[in-house]
């Protein structure tokens, strides 16, 4: 016979045990969100496709526009290499700000109330949110792969490579929409989320090294700049993403501020998404 355990390891065992049950039952909770999520874009996955127009005509027009005129420095990688990480970037943005309008229609039809009253993590029911959004902007990357390829961006094709490029993308995704529930939270309304919504984006993506180098910048953009989580999001693209490309920062801390970043917008979250029934 085995002599039982000692009380103190007995019970290490125990807080183990439950620890380990409590991340399986909140992965499970985070995966019912997202798949719930993910169903309505297989019923409409049109919105995959208008979402990809303007990132589309950015490469087109925009990146072919000033890779003739050679107006801003980019080293040795042509400036359609340089801004198609951008690009990639600003796509991941403008459909993830938007997120939160979602969330206001399903206040509308009571969907909300209906979550909340489960017995899922409040955090959970936000994680889960940024996880759908993540997969909507994979979606979209698949298409601007396409499109870069054809117009001939020197794209880094190896497995590693994508790999990481997706990583990056599912992050910043869920940064971003993240943000937009928490702008949902607050104020509660389609009308005005709409108009906060359209005033983050620009200050967002023109305030980043998405289509311009942080050195042509003025010195005071070049701060908002390094508190832009944006900007963290293009620097680990553009080191993935083409060929020439590097991390100004460092990829460990460019991931390292994104993590933070999301660890704080979902704790936010997590307490203010309640608060949009009252």
């Amino acid at each position: 016979m085995t002599s039982p355990l000692p009380d103190g390891r007995a019970s290490a065992s125990a807080d183990a045990t439950s620890r380990a049950s409590g991340l399986v039952e909140f992965a499970r909770e985070t995966f019912a969100v997202a798949d719930a999520e993910l169903r309505k874009l297989l019923r409409d996955p049109t919105e995959v496709f208008t979402r990809a127009v303007q990132p589309i005509l950015w490469l087109l027009v925009f990146g072919q526009v000033f890779t003739r005129v050679h107006a801003i420095p980019t080293g040795a990688m042509t400036y359609l290499d340089f801004m198609t990480p951008g690009v990639l970037a600003q796509s991941v943005l403008f459909t993830a700000i938007f997120y939160g309008i979602a969330v206001i229609w399903e206040r509308d039809l009571g969907i909300v109330h209906k979550m909340l009253v489960s017995p899922a993590h409040r955090s959970a029911l936000v994680l889960g949110k940024a996880v759908s959004a993540g997969v909507r902007a994979v979606a979209q990357a698949a298409i601007l792969y396409a499109v870069a390829l054809a117009l001939g961006v020197r794209l880094r094709l190896a497995p590693p490579a994508v790999a990481g490029v997706l990583a990056a993308i599912l992050l910043g995704s869920a940064i971003f929409s993240t943000m937009s529930l928490i702008v949902a939270c607050v104020v509660k309304t389609r009308e005005r989320f709409m108009g906060i919504g359209q005033v983050l984006t620009m200050p967002l993506f023109f305030a980043s090294n998405a289509i311009y180098p942080i050195d042509v910048m003025p010195d005071w953009l070049k701060v908002v700049a390094h508190v832009n989580p944006l900007t963290y999001l293009v620097d680990v693209l553009r080191a993935l993403m083409v060929e020439g490309g590097h991390s100004a920062f460092g990829l460990g801390l460019d991931v390292g501020v994104q993590a933070g970043t999301l660890a704080l917008l979902v704790a936010a979250a997590s307490r203010l998404y309640p608060t949009i029934v009252r």
